[in-house]
């Protein structure tokens, strides 16, 4: 028996009739979080370079959020997760999230004792 797959995006806001359209519209949503992204690297406006946010720029934190929203949203429409039970969209969409926001952590706390390290100078160790 076939399988109907849902027809929207955006939880339901935009309906397509077709599959060809429902595609064609997930390709534009994507290209727009894409074509941002590009305008604010060529851009890097100061209001975004100049602040920090946990260490990092609020540019780079926009990009990282913009960037998961894409692979999510890939993830949710082309490899139908969408019409999968909940727990296993759970378990495949949220152990990546979480593992992403761990590596960033980690990448945060070893970018600070580098900066540290080579702002005070070398440390000599005694073993």
């Amino acid at each position: 028996m076939a399988h109907e797959h849902k027809l929207e995006i955006f939880r339901g806001l935009w309906k397509f009739k077709s599959n060809t359209q429902k595609i064609w519209g997930v390709l534009a949503f994507l290209c727009v979080v894409t074509a941002i992204e590009v305008v604010l690297g060529i851009m890097k406006p100061e209001s975004l370079t100049d602040n920090y946010f946990l260490g990092m720029k609020l540019l780079n934190w926009i990009f990282i959020i913009l960037t998961l929203v894409k692979a999510y949203y890939i993830a949710w429409d082309f490899m139908h997760l969408r019409d999968e039970k909940t727990s296993l969209r759970r378990a495949i969409v949220w152990t990546p999230i979480f593992l992403v926001l761990y590596l960033v952590f980690i990448l945060l706390f070893e970018a600070d004792y580098v900066y540290n390290v080579y702002k005070d100078g070398f440390v000599a160790w005694n073993f």
